[in-house]
């Protein structure tokens, strides 16, 4: 049997096609812990980070947890947020190897995405669409590395307190952006955040993420929007985007828990095809 299985920073929590399962990550706020699975209340998790005073931190899936989404399958396609972002995929590594030792005849795949959320989607939709075309598991892996190169991941965020706090962002440059009411756009790049650009205003921020698009080589494919409770302006990029592209593939969606975390109210992730 095959198998799909992502960490939940897919935001992913069901998946129409393949079977699928998800590894959950773990955000801790003072001293409450919120686990990134289907129930999440999300209002009171980001709610409770931007008020919090304490530092936040956030978990990987154990071992034990991604063998425990293995069990039951054959050929496994393991999907995990960037390896620079996480130790999601070491952890997979682990279990790979302890799932083969268990399972010689069994096929893995742990893909380091270097993205996350709607990018690993992404992936998830063309293993599954390779898998339909009746491709075996060494195909699909092959059409999956080509694919790759024709997947980019951009993002908007409102704030950046909690990228500052994991140590992935100049906290002087999170209080500026803060107190000035600044945008900050950035890209996946070789698997870590690339901060591109800043805005004042929202309106011009949306604006630029098309244009980013664009200048990445979009012409048309497909889109995915993941955002933190601000359906509005998800609706306003995909305007922008099905006004030149009439025919484009493009679907909102929410980010669940650890996107949350990182791109906090109000902010967003779009995964899109060049």
């Amino acid at each position: 049997m095959k198998k799909i299985v992502a960490d939940s920073s897919s935001n992913q929590y069901e998946f129409s096609g393949l079977p699928y399962d998800y590894a959950s990550l773990q955000i801790t706020v003072d001293d409450r812990n919120f686990v990134d699975e289907e129930g999440l209340d999300l209002e009171e998790m980001v709610d409770a980070l931007e008020h919090t005073k304490k530092k936040s931190s956030t978990a990987c899936p154990s071992t034990g947890d991604w063998l425990s989404k293995f069990e039951g399958a054959d050929e496994i396609f393991a999907i995990t947020i960037s390896s620079k972002l996480s130790g999601s995929y070491e952890s997979a590594r682990i279990a790979e190897k302890e799932y083969l030792e268990e399972h010689p005849e069994a096929k893995i795949w742990v893909i380091d995405s270097r993205m996350t959320g709607p990018g690993m989607r992404m992936i998830m939709d063309k293993i599954n669409e390779l898998n339909d075309q009746g491709c075996s598991f060494e195909e699909i892996k092959a059409g999956v590395i080509k694919y790759l190169e024709k997947v980019k991941l951009c993002f908007l965020l409102a704030s950046v307190n909690n990228l500052a706090n994991a140590g992935r962002l100049n906290k002087l440059l999170a209080k500026a952006i803060g107190v000035l009411d600044i945008k900050m756009l950035g890209r996946a790049k070789e698997g870590v955040i690339d901060a591109f650009g800043k805005f004042k205003g929202q309106k011009r921020a949306i604006k630029e993420t098309f244009i980013e698009m664009m200048n990445q080589g979009y012409n048309g494919g497909k889109v995915r929007i993941d955002h933190v409770l601000n359906p509005a302006d998800a609706r306003t990029l995909k305007g922008y985007i099905v006004e030149k592209f009439p025919d484009a593939d493009v679907i909102i969606d929410t980010c669940k828990g650890l996107c949350s975390y990182y791109a906090e109210r109000n902010g967003y992730i779009v995964g899109y095809e060049v």
